[in-house]
């Protein structure tokens, strides 16, 4: 989203870079004042090759379907721009992606490869049935944030673990249970559509995406308002899991699965849903889906109606929305449903994101 913006804001009259916004995002190649440029040719440029240097472990077959897709639409420019604009058009764009792409390698994704080993304690967390798999990306709160202040956003710490049966901490654990153990229908179908699990979905954050591929194709949106929405809902999303990642290990409480069948049920399991391999607090559907709600809310309005098809090949029924908010809200509730998260990683993790998706709307993308 970022080197999609960078690159067409040079044709974008009254719009500016985000560099010296965005931390650490270097001065980035200039245009030509002598050469003409085709605008939806350098988007097309720029977004093929940050595609393959994005997915340079993908399978062959993805691969050629990128370079099929940018050959498509470069032949449908070519006949009314000439070789020479053109070319010119592609290089820019192939240029701010290498620079983006190079900044991209700074950003601390060396740690994702250090071990982690398990804190032992009463309510800390500890891998989950079925597969007990071990952390996932527990150094991902450690990474630079687009957002030079997002990860200001702290929140209220979680109830005090306790395993007494009148403490706040087993309240909030028994309405995972007593929900989870009385789903309606409608409640189940929530928890299954916003579930977006790894390796199945685009999971969380591809379907905030998803939904703003949506609503650009019903808007009929041109490159300018695309480019600009993509590189805020972008933004916003990464720097959720940031600040969402960095206070899941800052707290690293113990899932709900754990405290039940500890100390409520210990047969009980979750509907159709598997816990993932991370701490409890704070929820990252709800930061995330809080995060996207305030910047898409900023960008199309309170009240945008529409309908979510993001999970219509997986088999699931499309969802009608009166507002990105309440998305946000059905994406957030899902998760304790999914008997995923206790109800303060929600409510707080929402307001977490609504924190961190205000920081982005005062980004200054216009002059």
């Amino acid at each position: 989203g970022v080197a999609l913006y960078e690159a067409v804001v040079p044709g974008m009259p009254g719009y500016q870079s985000l560099v010296g916004q965005l931390t650490d995002l270097p001065a980035l190649p200039p245009i030509s004042p002598k050469r003409n440029y085709h605008w939806p040719t350098v988007a097309n440029a720029v977004l093929a090759e940050m595609a393959r240097k994005s997915f340079a472990q993908a399978s062959p077959e993805n691969l050629m379907a990128i370079n099929r897709l940018e050959k498509q639409l470069m032949n449908e420019y070519l006949p009314a721009l000439g070789p020479n604009t053109l070319g010119a058009s592609i290089l820019q764009g192939r240029l701010i992606a290498g620079a983006i792409d190079a900044w991209a390698q700074t950003d601390g994704i060396a740690a994702d490869h250090v071990a982690y080993k398990i804190i032992d304690g009463d309510g800390l967390w500890v891998p989950t049935p079925p597969k007990n798999l071990p952390a996932l990306l527990p150094y991902w709160g450690k990474h630079r944030s687009f957002l030079k202040a997002s990860q200001t956003c702290k929140v209220t710490p979680p109830p005090a673990y306790s395993t007494d049966a009148s403490s706040p901490f087993y309240a909030q654990a028994r309405e995972v249970y007593d929900t989870v153990n009385h789903l309606t229908p409608e409640q189940r179908a929530i928890a299954l559509f916003w579930a977006d699990n790894a390796s199945e979905t685009a999971t969380p954050p591809g379907h905030s995406i998803s939904i703003l591929n949506q609503v650009l194709q019903e808007k009929q949106a041109t490159l300018d308002v695309a480019a600009v929405a993509y590189a805020k809902v972008g933004i916003v999303v990464a720097d959720a899991f940031v600040a969402c990642w960095q206070t899941k290990y800052e707290y690293n409480l113990l899932r709900p699965i754990t405290y039940i069948q500890k100390v409520i049920d210990p047969k009980w399991k979750t509907p159709d849903l598997v816990t993932p391999p991370f701490p409890e607090y704070t929820s990252g559907h709800s930061v995330q889906s809080a995060a996207t709600a305030e910047v898409l809310t900023a960008l199309f309005g309170d009240n945008y109606k529409f309908t979510d098809h993001t999970n219509e090949e997986q088999g699931l029924a499309p969802r009608n929305f009166s507002s990105f908010w309440a998305a946000a809200q059905e994406a957030a509730i899902s998760r304790l449903y999914g008997g995923i998260h206790y109800r303060a990683a929600i409510e707080n993790g929402m307001e977490q994101g609504k924190c961190i998706g205000k920081q982005v709307n005062a980004l200054r993308f216009s002059q």
